[in-house]
């Protein structure tokens, strides 16, 4: 298998080198700039498989980098790391096109965990016939182009627009976290308090269309998001 290309931009010179070597023993090409313009730079000379920026950087921060990066590349998964936790930071970051967060400091492989999900989840999203729209989902099967939800040999149920996208992102990161913002900005196009209750509200929609299997379930992260859980 190829090796992954990264960009970790990262202005704290030890951290930086310390993560670059992590990466690197874990079989990525890792490619480290000290600020946003070095990044920006960097970036325009190679391809990446995913982009790794601090937000706080001299000269440029992370938003402006990730801003950048996006006019040139709308697909490269951009991963931020903060040392701030403030809600409206990270809406900033998930507004600017990041594909995840962490805050400092964090578990080096929870970030592992995170890249390699991005990278597979982004292979996934890119294969012929441009986006997977067909899931198993316990003794379910969607089909989120018909927006036909089917347990079993029953009749289909046909769900709305925005609850067979929710359901699909859901299944996307079957067993992992999907950030609540990740679906606001990217279904909802906003993440206000009144678009949030909203999301809450499909969320219960489909809690009670997934009931008839119990080993279904959606979790709520308090504060963070959204769990699609297939019990064995």
């Amino acid at each position: 298998m190829e090796t992954k290309k990264i960009l970790l931009v990262e202005d704290d010179p030890n951290f930086g080198s310390v993560l670059r070597d992590y990466l690197s023993l874990n079989d990525f090409e890792v490619t480290l700039a000290k600020n946003g313009m070095e990044g920006f730079e960097k970036f325009k000379k190679d391809t990446y498989d995913l982009c790794i920026l601090d937000v706080m950087m001299p000269y440029k921060d992370g938003y402006t980098l990730a801003r950048e990066i996006r006019e040139k590349n709308a697909e490269v998964p951009i991963i931020f790391l903060t040392a701030k936790t403030l809600k409206e930071d990270v809406l900033k970051g998930y507004k600017v096109g990041a594909d995840d967060y962490l805050n400092k400091p964090f578990d080096s492989e929870v970030l592992l965990m995170k890249i390699k999900a991005i990278i597979q989840r982004k292979a996934t999203e890119t294969k012929p016939d441009s986006t997977v729209f067909e899931f198993t989902i316990g003794k379910f099967h969607l089909n989120s182009k018909l927006r036909f939800l089917t347990f079993g040999n029953e009749e289909p149920i046909k769900l709305s627009p925005k609850e067979s996208e929710l359901l699909k992102m859901l299944a996307l990161h079957e067993n992992d976290l999907m950030p609540r913002e990740l679906a606001l900005t990217k279904i909802w196009r906003d993440d206000n308090y009144f678009t949030s209750r909203s999301m809450d509200v499909y969320i219960a929609k489909l809690r009670k269309y997934l009931k008839p299997d119990e080993r279904v379930e959606i979790l709520n992260i308090h504060g963070e998001g959204f769990r699609l859980v297939i019990n064995s």
